[in-house]
């Protein structure tokens, strides 16, 4: 740009201002809040140890900060949910370093949302593409080999392409208010079979003593954060791929700071919490994040992550459910596919034809995936979203 908006890296969110980020950030979901992106620094989760080293782009212009974005130095692709390890053994057979690369986006975080941050009145097409550009150029100066930016809106994919970034396109559940006044409504938009499936399944959980309810906000104790940091930690122990990408830090930084934006689904029984989810909102969504169980009981899973989150984001009139990255299963349970987009820059000329070839044969066949999903919704046709 030539009016005076100068460029910068910092490499902890705290150098930026938190009112001045946040101004550019109202709207966005509750992930690109300030306060969400320094709890992940100051708690450890991302750093040189972990693989996500912090350098955000900043715009400023008079004093003013008018851009910015997430942005991390990434030593892996773990954490990411948008997967390029087949790119990166591509590379490695090429001779093209593929690590360090460079990310725009929110560490962990699966949930589509505003990945360039523009002040109001601002060009926002002309910020966004004087922001790729930079990113491009800090790749090639510095022998990067590669930008990549997920989750991302339709509008920053336009102005990205512009400049040399590849669309890449994936699929997720969601779940969406079709105006629904309670529970009962939501499963009459299901085929009866598997109406009758949800309501056994509700019945079951309940017949055994178990209770789900939402703590949210000011109900919410360090007790409740430091039980479902247990819950997560110990679901990740048990699964054979799992991570540990968040440390209790982190939880008990956000019950002090964030605990607006939280809400923990808690299955109880005998008084005792046995069960519970992580979950994020704001006013127009819910985004499941992180489960975990003490005890196995049929169907809890079902009924604490879905069927309670939707109930209550019907309470609370929210336009949709997002249930984070993978799982078929959640079709069953009444999330349809959606799309989800990501955005590429390979410095590489050979490499970067090879992955234009590829995406552009994967976005076919992520489309007719989804086409063949949607057949198979169990939500009545008419009640589909077009």
């Amino acid at each position: 740009m030539s009016d005076g908006a100068a460029l910068r890296v910092v490499q902890r969110i705290a150098e930026v201002a938190r009112e001045a980020w946040d101004s550019l950030a109202a709207g966005s979901s509750p992930f690109l809040k300030w306060d969400w992106l320094d709890s992940l620094e100051q708690s450890g989760c991302v750093n040189d140890k972990t693989g996500w080293l912090p350098h955000h782009i900043v715009v400023e212009k008079d004093g003013a900060l008018i851009g910015a974005c997430p942005m991390y130095l990434k030593l892996h692709s773990m954490g990411e949910f948008v997967f390029d390890y087949e790119w990166a053994e591509a590379a490695h057979h090429a001779g093209i370093q593929y690590y360090p690369k460079m990310l725009v986006g929110v560490p962990f975080t699966p949930v589509t949302g505003r990945r360039f941050l523009t002040a109001a009145g601002a060009d926002r097409a002309a910020l966004i593409r004087f922001m790729g550009q930079a990113l491009c150029k800090i790749a090639a100066d510095n022998k990067i080999s590669s930008v990549h930016v997920n989750f991302c809106l339709a509008d920053e994919r336009d102005a990205l392409e512009q400049v040399g970034f590849f669309p890449r396109v994936g699929i997720q559940f969601h779940w969406q208010n079709r105006d629904f006044n309670s529970f009962d409504d939501y499963l009459a938009s299901f085929r009866s079979d598997r109406r009758n499936k949800v309501k056994r399944e509700r019945r079951a959980v309940a017949e055994r003593g178990i209770a789900i309810r939402a703590c949210e906000g000011a109900e919410l104790t360090t007790h409740h954060l430091r039980t479902m940091f247990r819950l997560y930690k110990g679901h990740v122990d048990r699964l054979y791929y799992g991570r540990q990408y968040l440390t209790q830090e982190f939880f008990e930084q956000l019950h002090k700071r964030f605990a607006e934006h939280l809400c923990l689904m808690l299955a109880e029984r005998e008084g005792k919490i046995i069960a519970g989810t992580f979950n994020v909102r704001d006013d127009s969504a819910m985004y499941g994040r992180y489960w975990g169980c003490f005890e196995e009981h049929p169907f809890l899973h079902f009924n604490v992550c879905y069927y309670s989150a939707i109930e209550h984001s019907i309470r609370l009139g929210l336009e949709r459910f997002e249930a984070g990255a993978g799982g078929s299963f959640k079709q069953l349970r009444g999330l349809d596919p959606e799309h989800t987009t990501s955005v590429h820059y390979i410095v590489d000329g050979r490499f970067r034809r090879a992955v234009e070839r590829f995406l552009s044969q994967e976005r076919e066949m992520i489309r007719r995936k989804r086409e063949m999903l949607l057949d198979h919704s169990q939500i009545k046709r008419e009640q589909q979203e077009p």
